[in-house]
C-alpha cells in the first residue's frame, strides 16, 4: 500500500488518454488528490450518503434529552382538601392519600413510578448522571479500541444498535438502580457515536464541502432533539416507557438501512491498503468520474506491506509533547464549561413557569440558525476573539436569567435562557473548527475524542447542577452561566489558526508552528 503522502498514480482524474503527453513525465498524483477531485462535484450520492450517516445523530439526540420529560418532577393535585393546600403544602409531610398525580396515573414519569418524590436531588439525578458517566467511561474504553479491524461505518453502526437494543430493555426496569443501570449502558454505547459519524462524514467529502457537509449532522441532532418534544406531548398522559420504545424502534430499523446502503470510507480503505475498494467506493459517490476512476483499478500499483514505515501516533503522544498537552487541556477545560451549559440549561428549564414542551422546542429551534452564523462569524472575525465574545456573552445571559426568575419576570428571564442556550450551542461549532486547526491529521480523531469527553464530563455534571434549581429557583442558570464565560477566558492561551493550513503529522505540526512563532517575533 502507497503511504498516505507517495504518489499512488501517475495520471490526471478526468484527463483523456489523448491529452496525455506521453513525451513528458505527468505530474504524479497521490490518493488525497483522487478523492479530491472525484469528489469536487457534490452530487446526489455524495448527499445521500452524509444524510444517511447524519441520521444517526438524530438518534443520539433523543436519548440524550428524553430524560427531560421521563425523569421531570411530575403535577400533582389535592385530594382531600382539609389537610392539603397545593399552593403551601410539602408533599412529603402530607399523607399519600390527601394528594394524588394528575391524571391519576403513577408511572406518568420515573420519580412518581420508583416514589422517589421525596428523594434526594442526588438520587433523582443519578439515572441522568449514570447516563453520562457512561458516555465517559465508554469514551475511554472505545478509544483504546483500534478501528483498523471494523472501520468507520460498523462503528457507527455497532454503537447505535448497542444504543437502540438498550433503550428497549428500559421499560422492564422495576426499580430506580436497573434503570440507572441501563442508563450507563446506553451511555456508554453511544459515547463515541458522534465522533465516529463525523470522522466517516469528513473522509467522503472534498475539503471545498467538508464544512458544509459537517453541518448536516448537526442539524440532524437538532431535529431529533426537535422532534422528542413532539413524541413526548403526544405521549404524554401514557407512561414513560413508552417514549423510550416510540424513539429506540425507529432507530433499529434505521440500522438495518444503514448496514445496507451506508459506504466506507475511502480513506480508510486506502490506509489499509485496499485501494481497489476505495476506488469502487469512489465510483459509488461520483458518477461524473465514473469511466475514469474504473479504468483507475486496472493501473494501481501492487500492494506493498509499508505500515510499518507509516507514523504511529496515538494518546500518549498528546502528553509527551508540551505544546500538544497543553492545547488538548485548554480545549477540555472550555468544552467543560460549554458542556455544562449545553445539557444542562434545557434540564434547568423546567424551572422557569413555562411550558415545559414548548420550552425544549424552542430551545432546539434557536441552534438552527447557529449553523449559518457559525461558518460567518468564523470568516469574519479570527477563532480566539470569537470564542471568547461568546462564552461572555452566555454567561452574562446566564447571570441575567437568575435575576430577572428572581423578580418574577418570567418571559424575559426565558428569552435570557434561550440566549444561554444559543451562546453555548455557537460555541460548541466554533470549537469544532478550532480544533481540528489546532491538531495534525494523525491525532486529529484522538482530540476530537478528548474534545467529546471533556463535553460529555460537563453534562455528567449538569443533573445534578439542574437539580439544585428546585430549591432555590433558576440559580443553576447562574452557575452555568459563570462557568460557560469563566471557562472561556482559557481560550487566551491558545494560539491562532484562522488562514493557517492543516498538518498531517506532529512532526509538521511543530515546524509550523515555530515558523509562526519565528515570524511574529
Amino acid at each position: 500500500m502507497s503511504g498516505p503522502s507517495e504518489p499512488l498514480l501517475l495520471s490526471h482524474i478526468g484527463a483523456d488518454d489523448s491529452d496525455v503527453d506521453h513525451k513528458t513525465r505527468p505530474e504524479a498524483l497521490t490518493f488525497d488528490n483522487i478523492v479530491e477531485q472525484s469528489l469536487s462535484d457534490f452530487g446526489f450520492w455524495q448527499l445521500f450518503q452524509v444524510i444517511l450517516v447524519g441520521v444517526a445523530l438524530f438518534f443520539d439526540a433523543q436519548q440524550i434529552f428524553i430524560t427531560v420529560y421521563t425523569d421531570a418532577y411530575p403535577t400533582w393535585h389535592c385530594l382531600n382538601h382539609t389537610i392539603c393546600d397545593h399552593s403551601t403544602s410539602d408533599i412529603c409531610r402530607l399523607p399519600r392519600s390527601a394528594w394524588e398525580w394528575d391524571g391519576g396515573s403513577k408511572d406518568k414519569t420515573v420519580i412518581s413510578d420508583f416514589g422517589l418524590e421525596c428523594s434526594s436531588s442526588l438520587l433523582r439525578g443519578m439515572p441522568t448522571s449514570a447516563f453520562y458517566i457512561g458516555g465517559i467511561v465508554g469514551g475511554f474504553v472505545l478509544a483504546l479500541i483500534p478501528d483498523d479491524s471494523l472501520g468507520r461505518k460498523k462503528l457507527v453502526l455497532f454503537s447505535t444498535f448497542a444504543m437502540s437494543i438498550t433503550s428497549i430493555s428500559v421499560i422492564f426496569s422495576t426499580n430506580v438502580w436497573i434503570y440507572t443501570t441501563l442508563k450507563f449502558i446506553i451511555g456508554f454505547s453511544r459515547s463515541q457515536t458522534w465522533s465516529y459519524a463525523l470522522v466517516l462524514i469528513s473522509e467522503r467529502v472534498s475539503t471545498r464541502w467538508r464544512p458544509s457537509a459537517t453541518m448536516i449532522p448537526f442539524t440532524f441532532f437538532v431535529l431529533g432533539f426537535m422532534s422528542l418534544s413532539g413524541i413526548a406531548f403526544l405521549a404524554q398522559h401514557s407512561s414513560w416507557r413508552f417514549l423510550y420504545l416510540y424513539t429506540a424502534v425507529p432507530a433499529i430499523f434505521y440500522c438495518i438501512f444503514l448496514y445496507i446502503f451506508a459506504l466506507e470510507s475511502p480513506r480508510w480503505l486506502h490506509m489499509q491498503g485496499n485501494d481497489e475498494e476505495a476506488i469502487n467506493v469512489l465510483k459509488s459517490m461520483s458518477s461524473k468520474n465514473k469511466p475514469y476512476l474504473e479504468s483507475l483499478v486496472s493501473q494501481l500499483p501492487p500492494e506493498q506491506e509499508t505500515s510499518e514505515e507509516l507514523p504511529r501516533y496515538s494518546i500518549k503522544d498528546f502528553f509527551f509533547r508540551k505544546w500538544a498537552f497543553r492545547r488538548i487541556v485548554v480545549v477540555m477545560i472550555i468544552l467543560f464549561g460549554l458542556g455544562i451549559s449545553y445539557y444542562g440549561v434545557p434540564l434547568a428549564a423546567r424551572d422557569i413557569d413555562v411550558n415545559i414542551y414548548l420550552s425544549e422546542t424552542l430551545n432546539a429551534v434557536v441552534e438552527l440558525p447557529t449553523f449559518i452564523i457559525t461558518p460567518i462569524i468564523l470568516e469574519r472575525f479570527n477563532r480566539r476573539s470569537s470564542v471568547l465574545v461568546n462564552t461572555l456573552l452566555g454567561g452574562a445571559s446566564g447571570v441575567l436569567c437568575f435575576v430577572l426568575s428572581l423578580l418574577g419576570k418570567t418571559g424575559i428571564a426565558f428569552a435570557f435562557e434561550l440566549a444561554t442556550f444559543f451562546c453555548a450551542r455557537i460555541g460548541f461549532n466554533l470549537m469544532a473548527v478550532y480544533m481540528v486547526e489546532m491538531f495534525p491529521t494523525y491525532v486529529r480523531s484522538s482530540a476530537t475524542m478528548m474534545f467529546r469527553q471533556a463535553l460529555v464530563v460537563g453534562g455528567a455534571c449538569c443533573p445534578l447542577i439542574a437539580s439544585i434549581g428546585r430549591d432555590l429557583p433558576s440559580v443553576s442558570f447562574a452557575i452555568f452561566g459563570v462557568a460557560m464565560s469563566g471557562f472561556g477566558l482559557f481560550v487566551l492561551v491558545l494560539p491562532e489558526t484562522k488562514g493557517s493550513s492543516l498538518c498531517d503529522t506532529m512532526e509538521e505540526q511543530e515546524k509550523r508552528d515555530q515558523t509562526i512563532n519565528t515570524s511574529h517575533c
